[in-house]
């Protein structure tokens, strides 16, 4: 049970229109691993050639050294877990569950005792005789979990799982799933457009657009050290700031402040695009280094505030502070900016490559 899954060279093609043009990816055993991007991106595509309901144009597709391109669906040993659940409203919890077992034409005794026992893994033992219309989303999801599960499958799929539920039962399911991968111990494929998702439940991550994987990694890599800038704005937030660099003294230049960074792959002075979280800026009126700036507008959340602050070049930007009973600063205040300098991206004019060494 559980798997490594090598993809080479994918591609997917609907008549002329090319949806993944040429994807290789290594999936490791018992990794949770996301496929995470926006709408039309392709991720639940690829999801699909995986599990054998859509074509493969070309390339290959290999469970450990099984090559599975032209294999039956039935012969893939996946469980697969929906966005809709995909549950028998006409069979009971218990009977849902059973299905893939039955299918199996294991012997009873056996097929009772894996019910059960994922049955009570997902806390569902006391609801084995209710109707699919009595039982709330969060627990439907759980019994559409245990379905896939009970098969022992050597790999788990699953697409949007969690985008029918409302915001508190994301929160509470999300753990309930990467608490079960953990335990049962088996190699998931998961799709989300949700990034805060993503970073809660995955090993690593895989960022798409157009088909195409712009940046492999934990969340941490991702988030620290995004690989252009498609990926520095759709994981979190961040601000985009025109700078120049100069390689003469490695400084970087922007609206009148400078500071030094030692670590770019730039070898001569050039333009480049600065991302930098709302969290790495620092604000004080206490000083007058830094960027004389102006705040234009707060806004209450709570822990934090999160400020609107325009720069000299009238650009406006958002910075995150932790809040505090008396708020410090207001709209209209005169602030100076001073930047987390070792925090910050760097990357080329066009976006498409960050030109900090370490990433």
């Amino acid at each position: 049970m559980s798997v490594n899954i090598s993809i080479r060279n994918a591609v997917k093609r609907y008549g002329e229109n090319t949806i993944i043009p040429d994807l290789s990816i290594d999936i490791r055993d018992r990794e949770f691993f996301t496929l995470l991007g926006p709408s039309g991106c392709g991720k639940t595509t690829l999801l699909r050639m995986i599990a054998g309901f859509n074509t493969i144009e070309g390339g290959d597709f290999y469970f450990d050294d099984r090559r599975i391109n032209d294999m039956e669906v039935s012969k893939r040993n996946i469980g697969m877990v929906f966005q809709n659940y995909a549950i028998f409203p006409h069979y009971t919890v218990r009977q849902n569950v059973e299905f893939g077992l039955k299918n199996r034409k294991l012997p009873k005794p056996e097929i009772e005792a894996s019910t059960n026992e994922f049955l009570e893994l997902m806390q569902m033992l006391e609801f084995k005789d209710r109707m699919p219309e009595l039982l709330s989303g969060g627990q439907q999801q759980r019994v559409a979990l245990a379905r896939a599960l009970v098969i022992k499958p050597d790999v788990l799929l699953m697409d949007e799982p969690l985008s029918n539920l409302d915001a508190k039962l994301r929160l509470e399911m999300r753990q309930v799933i990467r608490d079960l991968q953990k335990e049962v111990g088996i190699t998931t494929i998961y799709v989300t457009h949700d990034q805060e998702e993503a970073m809660a439940i995955s090993d690593r991550i895989a960022v798409m657009k157009d088909g195409v994987i712009q940046h492999v990694g934990t969340p941490p890599e991702i988030y620290h050290r995004p690989s252009n800038i498609f990926v520095a704005t759709f994981i979190g937030r961040t601000n985009l700031v025109d700078a120049e660099y100069s390689s003469t003294d490695k400084m970087v230049k922007m609206d009148g402040y400078e500071f030094e960074m030692d670590n770019l792959s730039c070898e001569s002075d050039s333009p480049v695009v600065l991302s930098i979280r709302p969290e790495d800026f620092q604000m004080s009126r206490d000083t007058t280094e830094g960027i004389k700036s102006r705040i234009a507008d707060h806004i209450f959340l709570g822990l934090n505030t999160h400020y609107l602050v325009e720069l000299p070049s009238k650009q406006t930007i958002e910075i995150i502070h932790e809040s505090v009973m008396d708020s410090t600063f207001k709209a209209g205040d005169t602030v100076y900016l001073s930047i987390k300098a070792e925090k910050i991206n760097v990357f080329s004019k066009d976006g498409n490559r960050n030109l900090i060494r370490a990433a």
